[in-house]
């Protein structure tokens, strides 16, 4: 009875990680159906493959196997995402909770009697421990190594630009003026955190100078654009900053998400601190603007 019981939970426990051995082998097959560099495409071929090894081990046990939805939809959402943000942050968010995964095969390997499936699961939990982390370490996108100078440029931007809009916002009642201050500021700075990035990437190795520049001073122009955009739309100037707050704390979401999986950081901790930052400059600059507006009479100057 015992050992029927035992027999019943393998099977359970192997049908669970068959759908996630299987989305994986997929998810992988699919990123490297899209993927344009022949070095990553093998890699990422190399990965699917090692998925697959996995799968097959787990079937064994399993009997039989019917996909589930999530495993069916997951590699076209992985392979829009490569599109978006790159082989490297699709592999490494596929590859986020594998620790937990770790967990359970531990767990399962003392269900395991026969020695060949002890030694089997032995080197799948090796694979999801080192190997797998291994090969997504090797993908090396540009991308990854210029992330920092991206990150800096759109921080910088959503927290200057927001704070010289909620800042123009006490001034003034227009909301063409507060678009254009927004842009003239906006590629004003772009132009010194670009130049500040050339000069700090002159002494480290691995990354070009002008092209981390060049990310640094393009990442910050187009927040600095995206935030603007809203008060050459609205005509209230209040109902337009609201608009503009929230392309902020949307970039925040994509560039803080984005850089928590590169780097495994908690990305909920950060995403807090970002937002709590850049209401907390709104907030300051907003009170700065109203009182000089009251002390020198700009309201009534402009309009």
């Amino acid at each position: 009875m015992e050992a029927n019981s035992k027999k019943n939970l393998i099977r359970e426990i192997a049908a669970e990680f068959c759908d996630d051995e299987y989305l994986d082998h997929r998810v992988y097959s699919a990123l490297a159906a899209v993927e344009w560099n022949g070095r990553r495409r093998e890699l990422l071929r190399r990965l699917s493959e090692v998925e697959r090894r996995h799968f097959d081990f787990w079937l064994k046990f399993a009997g039989r196997y019917r996909p589930s939805l999530k495993a069916r939809l997951y590699p076209y959402l992985f392979a829009f995402l490569r599109l978006l943000f790159g082989a490297t942050f699709a592999a490494k968010l596929l590859e986020r909770g594998e620790d937990k995964a770790v967990e359970r095969y531990k767990m399962a390997l003392d269900l395991m009697e026969a020695p060949e499936d002890r030694k089997a699961l032995e080197s799948i939990i090796a694979d999801e421990m080192e190997h797998e982390k291994e090969f997504i370490a090797q993908l090396d996108e540009a991308i990854v190594r210029y992330m920092s100078a991206l990150v800096l440029g759109m921080a910088d931007a959503i927290i200057e630009i927001t704070g010289t809009h909620a800042g123009a916002l006490g001034t003034t009642s227009s909301a063409i003026i507060t678009g254009v201050v927004g842009l003239v500021v906006g590629v004003s700075a772009a132009i010194s955190m670009a130049s500040a990035s050339y000069l700090q990437t002159k002494h480290e190795t691995g990354r070009s100078p002008t092209v981390a520049a060049l990310v640094t001073g393009v990442g910050y122009v187009v927040a600095a654009a995206l935030m603007s955009l809203p008060y050459f739309i609205a005509d209230n100037i209040y109902a337009a900053f609201a608009a503009s707050l929230a392309v902020s704390v949307l970039l925040a979401l994509m560039f803080t998400y984005q850089g928590s999986v590169y780097a495994d950081r908690d990305f909920r901790s950060e995403f807090v601190q970002t937002v709590g930052l850049l209401l907390g400059v709104a907030a300051l600059a907003y009170l700065l603007g109203d009182g000089l507006s009251a002390a020198f009479g700009i309201r009534s100057l402009i309009k």
